[in-house]
């Protein structure tokens, strides 16, 4: 069994196929659809019965987004790698998240790649008040006239991020009007989750501060599971994604009261 390449390539054979979508799985611990389709030159629909077949066998875990390999419940992705995913979705997410900020607010921003993002279109403000545990948000934020409250904690290295009781406790007591914030995967039967316990207790605290919660997720973390949950669903008040979700995830999301903004390209 092979696909004709439309382009005049020579046809590219299942088990040739399979072994290099294996291959770019076990090089990046997880891998979105679209990136898998376009790595391997072949359809969507194609790529979707590979990763099928793939983990029939179990080489891989296949999920609404992509694939990952086998226990990447438990494994928490790198800053390095998590920057290069998805730049056009976040980019996109982070301009819609935008619009639910006004002058005068406080929030919390809670760390990641989207919530960098998001933080830079922050910098136009001149009465906002921010409290992040994220070194890469307060960076963002530095020279602008955003006024930004760091958390106390310890570093974690693989996400630039404070966490720990000292990170929780500094976020005990606080009202602000909405949090922002991402994780590794997102569910409609059990909300956010991400691999990490620490992360997942500066998370709820995050949650815990704020009157709604905004969710920032591009496509691939939707429909995900990972090991610890941080914020359920019914929490959850507004989920800001892109176009390329999945829609029955999301339509479940919405029958839950989560209100959607998703983004368009």
């Amino acid at each position: 069994m092979s696909d004709t390449q439309s382009d005049g390539r020579r046809p590219v054979f299942a088990a040739e196929r399979r072994q290099r979508i294996l291959e770019l799985v076990r090089a990046n611990g997880a891998v979105s659809l679209r990136e898998l389709a376009q790595s391997v030159h072949s359809s969507e629909v194609t790529v979707r019965r590979d990763l099928r077949a793939l983990e029939s066998e179990g080489l891989l875990n296949r999920h609404h987004g992509g694939a990952t390999l086998p226990g990447e419940l438990s494994r928490e992705a790198g800053y390095a790698h998590k920057v290069s995913l998805e730049s056009a979705e976040k980019a996109a997410i982070a301009d819609l998240a935008a619009a639910l900020v006004e002058d005068g607010d406080a929030i919390v921003i809670g760390p990641g790649t989207t919530t960098q993002e998001f933080a830079r279109r922050l910098t136009r403000h001149s009465e906002l008040a921010v409290v992040t545990n994220s070194l890469l948000v307060a960076q963002v934020l530095a020279a602008s006239r955003v006024e930004v409250m760091l958390t106390g904690g310890t570093l974690r290295g693989a996400i630039l991020a404070l966490v720990g009781s000292a990170a929780e406790h500094s976020l005990a007591g606080l009202r602000v009007r909405r949090a922002f914030i991402s994780g590794n995967g997102l569910s409609a039967e059990r909300g956010l989750s991400t691999p990490n316990m620490q992360v997942a207790g500066v998370d709820r605290a995050l949650a815990a501060a704020a009157e709604e919660v905004v969710v920032l997720a591009d496509h691939t973390k939707v429909g995900v599971d990972t090991m610890v949950q941080t914020v359920p669903p019914d929490r959850i008040d507004h989920l800001v994604t892109d176009d390329a979700a999945p829609r029955d995830v999301l339509d479940e999301l919405s029958g839950r009261g989560v209100r959607l903004h998703v983004a368009q390209f």
